[in-house]
Protein backbone atom coordinates (compact mmCIF):
# COMPACT_ATOMS: atom_id res chain seq x y z
CA UNK A 1 0.00 0.00 0.00
CA UNK A 2 1.38 3.25 -1.27
CA UNK A 3 1.82 5.85 1.84
CA UNK A 4 -0.99 8.54 2.28
CA UNK A 5 -0.70 11.86 1.35
CA UNK A 6 -0.01 14.25 3.56
CA UNK A 7 -0.83 18.38 4.35
CA UNK A 8 2.98 19.01 3.12
CA UNK A 9 2.69 17.07 0.15
CA UNK A 10 -0.37 19.21 -0.95
CA UNK A 11 1.64 22.37 -0.08
CA UNK A 12 4.75 21.15 -2.24
CA UNK A 13 2.62 21.85 -5.34
CA UNK A 14 3.55 25.67 -6.79
CA UNK A 15 0.06 25.86 -8.43
CA UNK A 16 -2.24 24.88 -5.06
CA UNK A 17 0.03 27.42 -2.90
CA UNK A 18 -1.40 29.92 -5.93
CA UNK A 19 -4.44 28.97 -5.63
CA UNK A 20 -4.79 28.83 -1.71
CA UNK A 21 -3.73 32.30 -1.38
CA UNK A 22 -6.09 33.48 -4.04
CA UNK A 23 -9.30 32.24 -1.84
CA UNK A 24 -7.32 33.74 1.44
CA UNK A 25 -7.75 37.39 -0.28
CA UNK A 26 -11.13 37.05 -2.24
CA UNK A 27 -12.92 34.83 1.16
CA UNK A 28 -12.13 36.92 3.80
CA UNK A 29 -12.48 40.30 2.00
CA UNK A 30 -16.18 38.99 0.84
CA UNK A 31 -16.75 38.22 4.42
CA UNK A 32 -15.63 41.85 5.43
CA UNK A 33 -18.04 43.59 3.32
CA UNK A 34 -20.97 41.06 3.04
CA UNK A 35 -20.76 41.41 7.34
CA UNK A 36 -20.53 44.78 7.47
CA UNK A 37 -22.98 45.53 5.06
CA UNK A 38 -25.76 43.34 7.28
CA UNK A 39 -24.64 45.35 10.49
CA UNK A 40 -25.00 48.56 8.62
CA UNK A 41 -28.66 48.02 7.44
CA UNK A 42 -29.54 46.69 10.70
CA UNK A 43 -28.07 49.87 12.19
CA UNK A 44 -30.25 52.12 10.04
CA UNK A 45 -33.48 50.29 9.93
CA UNK A 46 -33.82 47.50 12.79
CA UNK A 47 -36.23 45.64 10.37
CA UNK A 48 -34.89 41.90 10.86
CA UNK A 49 -36.36 41.39 7.06
CA UNK A 50 -34.33 43.85 5.55
CA UNK A 51 -31.05 42.01 7.22
CA UNK A 52 -32.15 38.68 6.35
CA UNK A 53 -32.32 40.40 2.33
CA UNK A 54 -29.11 42.06 2.86
CA UNK A 55 -27.50 38.27 3.48
CA UNK A 56 -29.63 36.74 1.15
CA UNK A 57 -28.07 39.04 -1.77
CA UNK A 58 -24.40 37.46 -0.93
CA UNK A 59 -25.89 33.95 -1.87
CA UNK A 60 -29.08 34.68 -4.48
CA UNK A 61 -26.91 35.75 -7.30
CA UNK A 62 -26.00 32.36 -7.58
CA UNK A 63 -28.65 31.59 -9.57
CA UNK A 64 -28.07 33.85 -12.55
CA UNK A 65 -24.07 32.55 -12.79
CA UNK A 66 -24.92 29.15 -11.91
CA UNK A 67 -27.11 28.81 -14.45
CA UNK A 68 -26.03 30.86 -17.53
CA UNK A 69 -21.88 31.57 -16.65
CA UNK A 70 -20.86 28.26 -14.73
CA UNK A 71 -20.77 26.76 -18.67
CA UNK A 72 -18.03 29.41 -19.35
CA UNK A 73 -15.39 27.96 -17.35
CA UNK A 74 -15.75 24.77 -19.54
CA UNK A 75 -15.77 26.21 -22.72
CA UNK A 76 -13.01 28.97 -22.06
CA UNK A 77 -9.45 28.48 -20.32
CA UNK A 78 -10.21 28.30 -16.64
CA UNK A 79 -6.93 30.48 -15.38
CA UNK A 80 -8.56 33.24 -18.11
CA UNK A 81 -12.36 32.79 -16.56
CA UNK A 82 -11.07 33.52 -12.96
CA UNK A 83 -8.72 36.49 -13.35
CA UNK A 84 -11.78 37.90 -15.91
CA UNK A 85 -13.87 37.48 -12.63
CA UNK A 86 -11.67 38.94 -10.32
CA UNK A 87 -11.01 42.25 -12.42
CA UNK A 88 -14.99 42.93 -12.81
CA UNK A 89 -15.37 42.19 -9.51
CA UNK A 90 -12.72 44.66 -8.04
CA UNK A 91 -14.46 47.31 -10.33
CA UNK A 92 -17.92 46.80 -8.80
CA UNK A 93 -16.40 46.70 -5.31
CA UNK A 94 -14.59 49.89 -5.93
CA UNK A 95 -17.91 51.42 -6.74
CA UNK A 96 -18.90 51.24 -3.63
CA UNK A 97 -16.64 53.91 -2.32
CA UNK A 98 -18.33 56.80 -3.74
CA UNK A 99 -19.65 58.98 -0.92
CA UNK A 100 -23.37 58.63 0.47
CA UNK A 101 -24.22 55.90 -1.82
CA UNK A 102 -27.98 54.70 0.01
CA UNK A 103 -27.38 51.21 1.55
CA UNK A 104 -30.22 49.66 -1.00
CA UNK A 105 -27.46 50.75 -3.62
CA UNK A 106 -24.75 48.78 -1.86
CA UNK A 107 -27.16 45.90 -1.74
CA UNK A 108 -27.21 45.56 -5.35
CA UNK A 109 -23.69 46.19 -5.77
CA UNK A 110 -23.14 43.12 -3.44
CA UNK A 111 -25.54 41.74 -5.49
CA UNK A 112 -23.81 42.11 -9.15
CA UNK A 113 -20.17 41.47 -7.22
CA UNK A 114 -21.39 38.15 -6.00
CA UNK A 115 -23.21 37.13 -9.30
CA UNK A 116 -19.61 36.56 -10.92
CA UNK A 117 -18.43 34.52 -7.84
CA UNK A 118 -20.11 31.89 -9.16
CA UNK A 119 -17.94 31.25 -12.62
CA UNK A 120 -14.98 32.10 -10.62
CA UNK A 121 -15.71 29.44 -8.22
CA UNK A 122 -16.98 26.68 -10.75
CA UNK A 123 -13.38 27.43 -12.23
CA UNK A 124 -11.54 26.98 -9.58
CA UNK A 125 -13.03 23.88 -8.16
CA UNK A 126 -12.83 22.30 -11.29
CA UNK A 127 -9.13 23.31 -12.25
CA UNK A 128 -8.33 21.87 -8.27
CA UNK A 129 -8.39 18.28 -10.05
CA UNK A 130 -5.88 19.06 -12.39
CA UNK A 131 -3.38 20.41 -9.69
CA UNK A 132 -3.97 17.71 -7.40
CA UNK A 133 -4.90 14.06 -7.79
CA UNK A 134 -6.07 11.21 -5.61
CA UNK A 135 -6.20 11.84 -2.15
CA UNK A 136 -3.73 15.16 -2.47
CA UNK A 137 -7.14 16.21 -3.84
CA UNK A 138 -9.59 15.40 -1.05
CA UNK A 139 -6.46 17.21 1.56
CA UNK A 140 -6.13 19.84 -0.82
CA UNK A 141 -9.95 19.94 -0.61
CA UNK A 142 -9.84 20.06 2.75
CA UNK A 143 -7.28 22.93 3.03
CA UNK A 144 -9.61 24.89 0.88
CA UNK A 145 -13.04 24.50 2.24
CA UNK A 146 -11.04 24.98 6.29
CA UNK A 147 -9.51 28.51 4.67
CA UNK A 148 -12.59 29.24 3.50
CA UNK A 149 -14.63 28.73 6.65
CA UNK A 150 -11.39 30.43 8.53
CA UNK A 151 -11.61 33.66 6.79
CA UNK A 152 -15.09 33.82 7.26
CA UNK A 153 -14.44 34.09 10.73
CA UNK A 154 -11.50 36.53 10.43
CA UNK A 155 -13.81 38.53 8.07
CA UNK A 156 -16.51 38.46 10.26
CA UNK A 157 -14.76 39.59 12.98
CA UNK A 158 -12.40 42.04 11.01
CA UNK A 159 -16.28 43.54 9.94
CA UNK A 160 -16.74 44.33 13.70
CA UNK A 161 -13.31 46.43 14.13
CA UNK A 162 -13.93 47.69 10.96
CA UNK A 163 -17.43 49.34 11.31
CA UNK A 164 -15.77 50.86 14.92
CA UNK A 165 -12.74 51.71 13.59
CA UNK A 166 -12.55 52.17 10.04
CA UNK A 167 -15.31 52.66 8.80
CA UNK A 168 -17.19 51.53 5.74
CA UNK A 169 -15.34 53.12 3.09
CA UNK A 170 -12.05 51.80 4.09
CA UNK A 171 -13.45 48.31 4.40
CA UNK A 172 -14.59 48.64 0.48
CA UNK A 173 -11.50 49.47 -0.26
CA UNK A 174 -9.84 46.54 1.12
CA UNK A 175 -12.23 44.11 -0.35
CA UNK A 176 -10.97 45.80 -3.83
CA UNK A 177 -7.65 45.34 -3.27
CA UNK A 178 -8.00 41.72 -2.27
CA UNK A 179 -9.51 41.07 -5.32
CA UNK A 180 -6.59 42.80 -7.47
CA UNK A 181 -4.17 40.63 -6.14
CA UNK A 182 -6.15 37.48 -6.14
CA UNK A 183 -6.32 37.88 -9.84
CA UNK A 184 -2.73 38.99 -9.98
CA UNK A 185 -2.09 35.37 -7.93
CA UNK A 186 -3.55 33.14 -10.19
CA UNK A 187 -2.27 35.04 -13.26
CA UNK A 188 1.04 34.57 -12.44
CA UNK A 189 0.79 31.43 -10.27
CA UNK A 190 -1.14 28.90 -12.13
CA UNK A 191 -0.28 27.77 -15.71
CA UNK A 192 -2.69 27.99 -18.38
CA UNK A 193 -4.62 25.30 -19.93
CA UNK A 194 -6.81 24.46 -22.86
CA UNK A 195 -10.39 24.68 -22.50
CA UNK A 196 -11.75 21.33 -21.68
CA UNK A 197 -14.46 21.71 -24.07
CA UNK A 198 -13.70 22.29 -27.37
CA UNK A 199 -16.60 22.52 -29.44
CA UNK A 200 -17.27 26.52 -29.86
CA UNK A 201 -21.40 26.30 -30.47
CA UNK A 202 -22.80 27.76 -27.44
CA UNK A 203 -26.10 26.48 -26.35
CA UNK A 204 -29.46 28.25 -25.96
CA UNK A 205 -29.46 29.00 -22.13
CA UNK A 206 -32.79 26.85 -21.98
CA UNK A 207 -30.44 24.01 -23.47
CA UNK A 208 -27.60 24.45 -20.79
CA UNK A 209 -30.51 24.47 -18.21
CA UNK A 210 -31.75 21.26 -19.72
CA UNK A 211 -28.16 19.40 -20.14
CA UNK A 212 -26.81 20.51 -16.65
CA UNK A 213 -29.95 19.17 -14.46
CA UNK A 214 -29.52 15.87 -17.01
CA UNK A 215 -26.12 16.02 -15.96
CA UNK A 216 -26.73 16.25 -12.15
CA UNK A 217 -30.00 14.12 -11.78
CA UNK A 218 -29.64 11.53 -14.29
CA UNK A 219 -29.96 8.56 -11.91
CA UNK A 220 -31.18 8.35 -8.23
CA UNK A 221 -27.76 7.82 -6.64
CA UNK A 222 -26.64 11.03 -8.20
CA UNK A 223 -30.09 12.84 -7.36
CA UNK A 224 -29.80 11.78 -3.59
CA UNK A 225 -26.14 12.73 -2.92
CA UNK A 226 -27.07 16.30 -4.67
CA UNK A 227 -29.85 16.75 -1.81
CA UNK A 228 -27.26 15.95 0.72
CA UNK A 229 -25.72 18.47 -0.63
CA UNK A 230 -28.41 21.15 -0.48
CA UNK A 231 -29.06 20.25 3.18
CA UNK A 232 -26.90 23.00 4.31
CA UNK A 233 -29.83 25.80 3.61
CA UNK A 234 -31.74 24.33 6.75
CA UNK A 235 -28.37 24.18 9.02
CA UNK A 236 -27.14 27.31 8.13
CA UNK A 237 -30.30 29.26 9.24
CA UNK A 238 -29.20 30.32 12.47
CA UNK A 239 -26.50 33.21 10.21
CA UNK A 240 -29.97 34.06 8.35
CA UNK A 241 -31.12 35.43 11.67
CA UNK A 242 -28.12 36.15 13.37
CA UNK A 243 -29.15 39.73 14.34
CA UNK A 244 -32.65 39.36 15.78
CA UNK A 245 -31.52 36.64 17.28
CA UNK A 246 -28.99 37.99 19.65
CA UNK A 247 -30.22 40.86 19.34
CA UNK A 248 -33.37 39.25 21.16
CA UNK A 249 -30.68 37.70 24.20
CA UNK A 250 -29.18 41.14 24.53
CA UNK A 251 -26.43 41.44 22.79
CA UNK A 252 -24.98 43.95 20.24
CA UNK A 253 -23.09 44.40 17.13
CA UNK A 254 -20.44 42.00 18.75
CA UNK A 255 -22.88 39.38 19.70
CA UNK A 256 -24.22 39.17 16.02
CA UNK A 257 -20.72 38.55 14.80
CA UNK A 258 -19.88 35.60 17.14
CA UNK A 259 -23.45 33.92 16.08
CA UNK A 260 -22.01 34.12 12.62
CA UNK A 261 -18.71 33.17 13.56
CA UNK A 262 -19.32 29.83 15.77
CA UNK A 263 -20.24 27.89 13.08
CA UNK A 264 -17.05 29.19 10.69
CA UNK A 265 -14.86 28.28 13.74
CA UNK A 266 -15.56 25.09 14.51
CA UNK A 267 -16.21 23.68 11.17
CA UNK A 268 -12.58 25.43 11.01
CA UNK A 269 -11.35 23.15 13.22
CA UNK A 270 -13.27 19.93 12.22
CA UNK A 271 -12.80 19.49 8.62
CA UNK A 272 -8.92 19.13 8.89
CA UNK A 273 -9.12 16.46 11.96
CA UNK A 274 -12.01 14.69 9.81
CA UNK A 275 -9.85 14.70 7.03
CA UNK A 276 -6.27 13.27 8.95
CA UNK A 277 -7.77 10.71 11.23
CA UNK A 278 -10.83 9.33 9.13
CA UNK A 279 -10.19 7.48 6.04
CA UNK A 280 -11.88 7.86 2.79
CA UNK A 281 -13.71 4.68 2.65
CA UNK A 282 -15.22 5.60 6.42
CA UNK A 283 -16.01 10.07 5.57
CA UNK A 284 -18.74 8.12 2.78
CA UNK A 285 -20.24 6.26 5.25
CA UNK A 286 -20.68 8.19 8.19
CA UNK A 287 -22.32 10.94 5.60
CA UNK A 288 -25.58 10.31 6.60
CA UNK A 289 -25.26 9.79 10.16
CA UNK A 290 -23.15 13.21 10.42
CA UNK A 291 -26.33 14.73 8.12
CA UNK A 292 -28.85 13.76 10.31
CA UNK A 293 -27.01 15.40 13.44
CA UNK A 294 -26.12 18.40 12.03
CA UNK A 295 -29.62 19.68 11.67
CA UNK A 296 -31.12 17.97 14.74
CA UNK A 297 -28.40 19.36 16.99
CA UNK A 298 -30.57 22.66 15.97
CA UNK A 299 -33.53 21.30 17.51
CA UNK A 300 -31.99 22.36 20.80
CA UNK A 301 -32.65 25.72 20.59
CA UNK A 302 -36.25 25.37 20.88
CA UNK A 303 -35.27 25.32 24.63
CA UNK A 304 -34.21 29.11 24.69
CA UNK A 305 -30.85 28.82 25.54
CA UNK A 306 -28.59 32.15 26.65
CA UNK A 307 -25.65 33.43 24.30
CA UNK A 308 -23.18 31.10 25.49
CA UNK A 309 -25.07 27.63 25.15
CA UNK A 310 -26.56 29.02 21.58
CA UNK A 311 -22.79 29.37 20.53
CA UNK A 312 -22.00 25.62 21.77
CA UNK A 313 -25.15 24.56 19.80
CA UNK A 314 -23.85 26.20 16.47
CA UNK A 315 -20.40 24.94 16.21
CA UNK A 316 -21.69 21.61 17.43
CA UNK A 317 -23.73 21.70 14.62
CA UNK A 318 -21.79 23.46 11.90
CA UNK A 319 -18.66 20.83 13.16
CA UNK A 320 -20.80 17.71 12.44
CA UNK A 321 -21.10 19.47 8.79
CA UNK A 322 -18.17 17.72 7.96
CA UNK A 323 -19.91 15.30 6.03
CA UNK A 324 -19.90 17.73 3.06
CA UNK A 325 -16.18 16.97 2.52
CA UNK A 326 -16.90 13.27 1.51
CA UNK A 327 -19.79 14.51 -0.88
CA UNK A 328 -17.45 16.82 -2.83
CA UNK A 329 -14.80 14.39 -3.19
CA UNK A 330 -17.27 12.05 -4.19
CA UNK A 331 -18.42 14.30 -7.03
CA UNK A 332 -15.40 15.50 -8.84
CA UNK A 333 -15.09 11.88 -9.10
CA UNK A 334 -17.94 11.14 -10.44
CA UNK A 335 -18.06 14.06 -13.02
CA UNK A 336 -16.17 13.60 -16.55
CA UNK A 337 -13.74 16.53 -16.48
CA UNK A 338 -15.64 18.31 -19.80
CA UNK A 339 -18.45 18.81 -18.05
CA UNK A 340 -16.54 19.20 -14.21
CA UNK A 341 -17.46 23.38 -14.31
CA UNK A 342 -21.17 23.14 -15.34
CA UNK A 343 -21.79 20.67 -12.51
CA UNK A 344 -20.32 22.35 -9.79
CA UNK A 345 -21.80 25.21 -11.09
CA UNK A 346 -25.62 23.51 -10.81
CA UNK A 347 -24.66 22.38 -7.66
CA UNK A 348 -23.61 25.36 -6.08
CA UNK A 349 -26.29 27.15 -7.23
CA UNK A 350 -28.66 24.72 -5.43
CA UNK A 351 -26.78 25.10 -2.46
CA UNK A 352 -26.90 29.05 -2.91
CA UNK A 353 -30.53 29.34 -3.70
CA UNK A 354 -31.84 26.84 -0.52
CA UNK A 355 -29.61 29.07 1.67
CA UNK A 356 -30.92 32.51 0.13
CA UNK A 357 -34.71 31.00 0.22
CA UNK A 358 -33.95 29.72 3.75
CA UNK A 359 -32.63 33.32 4.94
CA UNK A 360 -35.16 35.24 3.82
CA UNK A 361 -38.11 32.85 5.03
CA UNK A 362 -36.13 32.61 8.67
CA UNK A 363 -35.93 36.30 8.40
CA UNK A 364 -39.69 36.99 7.83
CA UNK A 365 -40.57 34.10 10.42
CA UNK A 366 -38.71 35.94 13.06
CA UNK A 367 -41.16 38.91 12.61
CA UNK A 368 -44.25 36.61 14.05
CA UNK A 369 -42.56 33.92 16.19
CA UNK A 370 -39.11 34.51 18.07
CA UNK A 371 -35.91 33.29 16.19
CA UNK A 372 -35.28 30.49 18.87
CA UNK A 373 -37.92 28.89 17.63
CA UNK A 374 -37.45 29.24 13.93
CA UNK A 375 -34.22 28.12 13.81
CA UNK A 376 -35.36 24.67 16.15
CA UNK A 377 -38.34 24.03 13.60
CA UNK A 378 -35.42 24.61 10.65
CA UNK A 379 -32.80 22.34 12.33
CA UNK A 380 -36.15 19.18 12.89
CA UNK A 381 -37.16 19.59 9.38
CA UNK A 382 -33.72 19.58 7.94
CA UNK A 383 -33.15 16.17 10.38
CA UNK A 384 -35.86 14.47 8.74
CA UNK A 385 -35.12 15.07 5.36
CA UNK A 386 -31.84 13.68 6.42
CA UNK A 387 -33.36 11.03 7.90
CA UNK A 388 -34.91 10.40 4.50
CA UNK A 389 -32.02 10.39 2.05
CA UNK A 390 -29.89 8.16 4.28
CA UNK A 391 -32.23 5.32 4.10
CA UNK A 392 -32.37 6.11 0.19
CA UNK A 393 -28.74 6.60 -0.04
CA UNK A 394 -28.17 3.14 1.48
CA UNK A 395 -31.09 1.61 -1.25
CA UNK A 396 -29.43 3.38 -4.60
CA UNK A 397 -25.79 2.90 -3.90
CA UNK A 398 -24.37 0.51 -5.93
CA UNK A 399 -21.78 -1.96 -4.36
CA UNK A 400 -18.18 -0.03 -3.53
CA UNK A 401 -20.24 3.22 -4.20
CA UNK A 402 -19.76 4.30 -1.22
CA UNK A 403 -16.00 3.90 -1.38
CA UNK A 404 -15.21 6.05 -4.17
CA UNK A 405 -13.71 9.07 -2.64
CA UNK A 406 -10.23 7.84 -3.13
CA UNK A 407 -9.91 7.39 -6.55
CA UNK A 408 -8.34 9.59 -9.58
CA UNK A 409 -10.88 12.74 -9.73
CA UNK A 410 -12.92 13.21 -12.84
CA UNK A 411 -12.42 10.19 -14.45
CA UNK A 412 -15.88 8.41 -13.33
CA UNK A 413 -19.61 10.08 -14.91
CA UNK A 414 -21.94 7.39 -13.55
CA UNK A 415 -22.35 8.99 -9.87
CA UNK A 416 -22.21 12.14 -7.96
CA UNK A 417 -22.57 14.66 -5.20
CA UNK A 418 -22.37 17.66 -4.58
CA UNK A 419 -19.97 20.25 -3.23
CA UNK A 420 -19.90 22.91 -0.31
CA UNK A 421 -20.85 26.32 -1.59
CA UNK A 422 -17.72 27.59 -2.57
CA UNK A 423 -15.39 25.75 -1.84
CA UNK A 424 -15.35 22.69 -4.03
Amino acid sequence: MPPRATFRDVFAVREFRALWLSEVLSVAGDRLVLVALVLLVFDRTHNPLYTGVTYAAGYLPWVIGGLFLADLSDRRPRRSVMVVCDLVRMVLVAAMLIPRMPWQALVALLFATMMFAAPFESARASITPDILQGERYALGTAVIQTTFLACQVVGAAGAGLAVTFIGFQRSFAIDAATFAFSGLLIGFGIRARPAARSDSARPSPLAQLRDGFRLVFGDPGRRTLLLFGWLVAFYTIPEGVAAPYATKLGGGSIAIVLVLASTAFSTTIATPLFTKFVRPRRRVEWMGPLAVLTCATLVLTALHPGLAVSLVIFSVSAAFGVYQLAANTAFVVRVPAERRAQAFGLANMGVIVGQGGAFVAASAAALVFSPAAVIAVGGGIGAVVALVLTLRWRHVSPPGGRHAAGRRPGHAATRSSVPLRGSG
